[in-house]
């Protein structure tokens, strides 16, 4: 999260802005004080974990924009007849040894 003085703010308002689109907070302060916090609007952070965040701030992750297709349910499911998903998955968490 970033601290901005009112000054501050209003002379690089772009650069902040373009820092909430990459989902960042800023804490805006006068005289030291802070008086309003600035999120991006169309995400409710409340919702999301930190951990999630801060992924898609590394470029790790994507925090989906929509909801999923009404037939998302009905269509067809992968098929693994030897369970390798699950076994490399578990191997992976160090589960599976």
């Amino acid at each position: 999260m970033k601290m901005a003085a009112i000054s501050e703010l209003k002379a690089s308002l772009s650069e902040y802005l373009a820092g909430l689109k990459a989902g960042e907070e800023v804490v805006v302060t006068d005289r030291g004080t802070p008086v309003a916090k600035l999120v991006a609007m169309g995400r409710q952070t409340e919702a999301i974990s930190g951990s999630v965040l801060s992924l898609e701030k590394a470029g790790l992750a994507r925090i989906g924009k929509g909801s999923i297709p009404k037939d998302f349910w009905k269509r067809p499911r992968f098929s693994d007849k030897h369970g390798l998903a699950l076994k490399y998955l578990l191997q992976e968490r160090g589960e599976g040894r």
